[in-house]
């Protein structure tokens, strides 16, 4: 799934991550660079280098259907939080 340009709330997002079950990877479009989100360090490196230097176009890919059910439902809340605050 692809990543929002514009989502604002990363630790919203780690919290999403925290509750799967299995790995979650972040990976840049061109597929050169993965962090796995799972890791507290991955979560720290992959956020800051992939929004930085892939201006935040970057997939997540979950390996396990489940968590990827739960956090395409984190995404639909945070789209609809954030039309709720569209000017």
């Amino acid at each position: 799934m692809k990543l929002l340009e514009n989502m604002k709330s990363v630790s919203a997002l780690m919290t999403a991550v925290s509750i799967c079950q299995e790995d979650v990877i972040l990976r840049s479009m061109d597929g050169s660079e993965e962090y796995n989100l799972k890791s507290a360090l991955s979560q720290l490196i992959s956020i800051a280098k992939l929004c930085e230097e892939h201006g935040g176009e970057s997939e997540i890919i979950c390996m396990n259907r489940m968590d990827e059910s739960n956090l395409l439902r984190f995404f639909n809340e945070l789209d609809k939080t954030n039309a709720d605050f569209a000017i």
